[in-house]
């Protein structure tokens, strides 16, 4: 049977996400994999309507997790008990992320998984995936004593009042770099959840960068770490130093925070997004296939200067 996954279900479906994971990289103590890192009650309290499990006998044996930016929409982590892989069950979880696709009108749809799993990637050709350019997951050491500082602005520390009106900002600048992006579910997600923070350049009174940001463990960056779950320069003239300018204030935003290591994704078809980020000293750790429905580059292009990584 698949259902919403209720709150009841998240010890489970954590414990689940750890062992296929673990399980499939071949880690010593799969059930210890991504012990830092917490997936599931995140994104469940982000949009409980797009949380799935499966169980059989009243037991939950896998879960799904689609998310809604605006016309784009993506998901994941897919994952099954390891006794249960090749039985269908990853089929039927798929079922209800489609049907939350339908319903937002999402133009633009996606997935990260491994690039060398062939069985992976002819599950998701099944549903109309197909498999574009690979994303790399990097990494930079930080020193929090010596961190440069960068101006910036929080989220956080923003008047209530104001809350809404930035928000929308951000939405302007996303959508003018693929129409109908809207990462406002992250923003208001990590402030609700104390997850993180959301980072801003201006210039002036113009927002030309921001990064939405997870922080430490028990969120999806885990231990000692800031994750850049999303982050996007302004296009039009100088959007690669307003890009470089957002690294650098993750980087102060991370060390306020006691953090020791920044974390990104990029899609390698933004090649000078990539080429910027090795530049500043990121070094890759993995990497994955982004498999998109339809087959277009949809802002994964050349010319955007846009983080993120779908997992």
């Amino acid at each position: 049977m698949i259902r919403r996954l209720e709150e009841r279900d998240i010890p489970e479906a954590r414990r689940i996400v750890q062992l296929a994971f673990g399980t499939f990289v071949g880690a010593p103590d799969p059930g210890r994999f991504f012990s830092d890192i917490d997936y599931v009650e995140t994104r469940w309290r982000a949009d409980n309507s797009a949380a799935f499990v499966a169980e059989i006998d009243g037991k939950v044996v896998g879960s799904n997790f689609a998310t809604g930016w605006g016309s784009v929409g993506f998901f994941g982590p897919l994952t099954v008990h390891p006794d249960l892989w090749n039985k269908g069950v990853a089929q039927q979880l798929m079922q209800p992320v489609m049907e939350c696709f339908d319903r937002w009108n999402v133009t633009h749809a996606g997935l990260y998984t491994f690039a060398e799993s062939p069985k992976h990637i002819a599950l998701y050709q099944r549903y109309g995936f197909y498999p574009r350019f690979l994303t790399a997951i990097l990494s930079k050491p930080l020193d929090p004593g010596r961190a440069c500082e960068m101006t910036h602005t929080k989220f956080s520390e923003l008047p209530s009042s104001d809350r809404d009106r930035v928000i929308e900002t951000c939405y302007r600048l996303t959508d003018s770099i693929y129409p109908g992006l809207n990462v406002e579910r992250e923003v208001r997600a990590i402030h609700a959840q104390n997850l993180g923070d959301t980072v801003m350049i201006w210039n002036d009174a113009e927002l030309v960068a921001f990064a939405v940001c997870h922080c430490g463990p028990g969120t999806e960056a885990g231990n000692n770490k800031c994750y850049i779950k999303f982050g996007a320069a302004r296009p039009g003239s100088g959007i690669g130093l307003h890009f470089e300018a957002l690294i650098r204030a993750c980087e102060s935003f991370s060390a306020s925070r006691g953090l020791t290591q920044l974390v990104a994704g990029v899609n390698l078809a933004r090649h000078e997004a990539y080429t910027s980020i090795l530049s500043q000293g990121f070094r890759v750790d993995r990497t994955g296939v982004t498999m998109h429905r339809p087959s277009e580059p949809g802002y994964s292009r050349a010319g955007v200067f846009v983080i993120d990584d779908w997992r």
